[in-house]
This record gives C-alpha cells, structure tokens and sequence, in this order.
C-alpha cells in the first residue's frame, strides 16, 4: 500500500474486536507519514492488551496527530489507541467501558507456567491502568474508580470529565443543499444534553 504523501488526512475505522483487526490497523496506520494527520472511527468492544499497546506505541512513537471519534463503543483494550489521540471526540451516545484486565487461555498449561503468567498479567494490569490515566492526563484515582466496578461511562461524563470534546450529532445536509436548514456535525463543549 502506498504512503500518504498528498497532505490528506488519513481515514482509520477501528471497528470490531482489535486483536482480529491488528494487522489492517497497523498497517493505515504505517501509511500516515510520521508525525502526520489521521482520524480514528471508533467501535470496539476492545482486544488483547498487547494489541492496544501496540497500537498506541505506533500512534505515539511515530508522533502521529491523532483525532480519536467514538462512533459507538470505546470498550478495554480500544480505550488505549484512543487514549494516545491528540484531540477525543464523543457524543453523548458514546460509550466507553473501563474494567480490570481479563486473560485466559485455551492452551493446555502447566502450574508453573500459569502461576507465572498469572504474576506477568497482575504486573501489566498495574502498569497498563497507570499508562492510561497517563494518557488521559487524569490522576490514577479517577480511572481506577471506573475500572474497579468496570464501569461504563457515557460520552457525556467523558467530556464532562474534560477527557474529551462533545459534538452533536445531526443529519448531513443533502449534496444539493435543498436541506435548507444547517445539518452539519459540529463540535462543542461538554454539556448535558
């Protein structure tokens, strides 16, 4: 796939589980030219947490100006790409849910490799819910209030919260303008609608 070089902004839907998704994710994302512009469309129940890592390693590493948009669900592991967004847009329909890590696996494991794994994953969880109030310039508290009862929190308390802009969704106006009235997606503060 070629490169961006014409100046557009790049155009990335993270819809669906992410660890399924990666690779296509990945690589738009390779195509936006280091320290380039893109956009996220977000809904996803979320992934594998290395896949979010990962994910917000290329969104960061390569100084990418990322606009974050919940279309519909932010969930775990998609909170983390968005979270590595310059600028985060909800509506109030938006939905984002904060929980504590879940892992299992479906391979047939000794004790010691899972009491390890179990050590590893308890670690990542700690280090990973850190990175994330990080990310969203809060205190830790504040995201481990949502994480501890694994919570969801409606766009409208996000952008309350100051973690993201609100815009108001409205129908676009029609290519021939006969619309007659403004139907355009405008952005603008929190507020309760």
């Amino acid at each position: 796939m070629a490169k961006n070089t014409g100046g557009e902004i790049v155009e990335i839907a993270l819809f669906g589980d992410l660890t399924e998704h990666e690779g296509e994710i990945a690589e738009k994302l390779l195509d936006v030219e280091p320290g380039g512009e893109c956009t996220l469309y977000i809904d996803s129940p979320g992934g594998s947490p290395y896949c979010a890592i990962s994910l917000m390693s290329l969104i960061l590493l390569r100084r990418l100006r990322a606009t974050g948009i919940v279309t519909g669900e932010c969930s775990s592991a998609a909170l983390w790409p968005f979270a590595a967004c310059t600028r985060r847009i909800v509506t109030r329909y938006s939905v984002l849910l904060f929980h504590p890590m879940k892992w299992q696996s479906e391979e047939n494991v000794g004790l010691a490799e899972a009491a390890e794994w179990a050590r590893h994953f308890a670690d990542l969880e700690t280090d990973m819910d850190e990175l994330l109030a990080e990310m969203f310039g809060v205190a830790p508290e504040v995201i481990n209030e949502w994480i501890s009862p694994g919570r969801y929190v409606t766009g409208t308390e996000f952008a309350q919260a100051g973690l993201a802009e609100m815009v108001r969704l409205q129908p676009v106006a029609q290519a021939d303008g006969s619309a007659g009235k403004d139907r355009s997606l405008r952005p603008r503060k929190h507020s309760t609608v």
